[in-house]
C-alpha cells in the first residue's frame, strides 16, 4: 500500500516529496542507512572548530549544498575563550532542532498548519563530574527539559500529540535518552 497523497507542501514542507520518501525507504530498506559526519581542530585553548559537509544516505556519498563550520569553545569564567557556545550547549540546540524539523514533517503530512514554533530547553549540568572533582557526579547533564509554545490550526489535544510524535520520532532524543556506543581510535602523529 502506498502512503502517496496528492497532499501540497505545507509549513515549508513538501509533503509530496516527504510521502515520495517514505515509500522509496519501504520498497528498498537499505537507503535508509545513512552515515553523518562532522571534522573537528583545535584552534587554541579550548576554542575548537568543527566542520559538516559531507555524509553517505540513499546508497551514496554526497555532501550538503554548504559546509557549515561552528566554533565550539567555553566562557572565560570555564577558562576559555568564550569564541562560541560549549560543546554542551550544542546539545541542547541540536535536541530543539530535531525535535522542531520532526514536528514540521510530522504536522505537514498530518494535514495540519503550523503558526508558531518555539521551544526552549535547559540543562542542569554540575562541574564537580567533568572537572575531576567528584567521582560520583556524572559529567554531563544531569536534567534537560524541553519547553514548547505551538499554535496551528488544530485543536489543543492535536498540537501536543505532534510534539509527542516528534520526541518518539526524534533521532537526538534517542541519541540522550538511550545508551549508543561510541569508538574512540587515536592516531599519535
Amino acid at each position: 500500500m502506498s502512503t502517496t497523497t496528492e497532499r501540497a507542501p505545507l509549513n515549508g514542507v513538501d509533503t509530496p516529496t516527504l510521502f515520495a520518501t517514505l515509500d522509496a525507504v519501504k520498497g528498498q530498506p537499505d537507503i535508509a542507512k545513512f552515515q553523518f559526519r562532522a571534522k573537528n581542530r583545535w584552534v587554541k585553548g579550548t576554542h575548537n572548530q568543527s566542520s559538516i559537509h559531507g555524509f553517505y544516505g540513499a546508497g551514496q556519498e554526497m555532501e550538503h549544498q554548504h559546509e557549515t563550520v561552528i566554533d565550539a569553545d567555553h566562557p572565560a569564567v570555564l577558562v576559555g575563550a568564550d569564541n562560541g557556545p560549549t560543546p554542551v550547549e550544542y546539545v541542547l540546540a541540536a535536541l530543539a532542532a530535531c525535535l522542531t524539523s520532526g514536528l514540521a514533517n510530522i504536522a505537514a503530512a498530518r494535514g495540519i498548519e503550523l503558526t508558531e514554533v518555539e521551544s526552549t530547553v535547559e540543562g542542569d549540568i554540575n562541574l564537580l563530574g567533568l572537572l575531576g572533582l567528584s567521582d560520583e557526579t556524572r559529567n554531563g547533564y544531569e536534567q534537560i527539559r524541553v519547553s514548547f509554545k505551538i499554535a496551528g490550526d488544530a485543536p489543543p489535544e492535536k498540537l501536543q500529540q505532534l510534539v509527542e510524535r516528534s520526541r518518539d520520532r526524534s533521532a537526538v532524543f534517542d541519541v540522550l535518552t538511550n545508551s549508543v556506543p561510541v569508538a574512540i581510535d587515536v592516531t599519535v602523529a
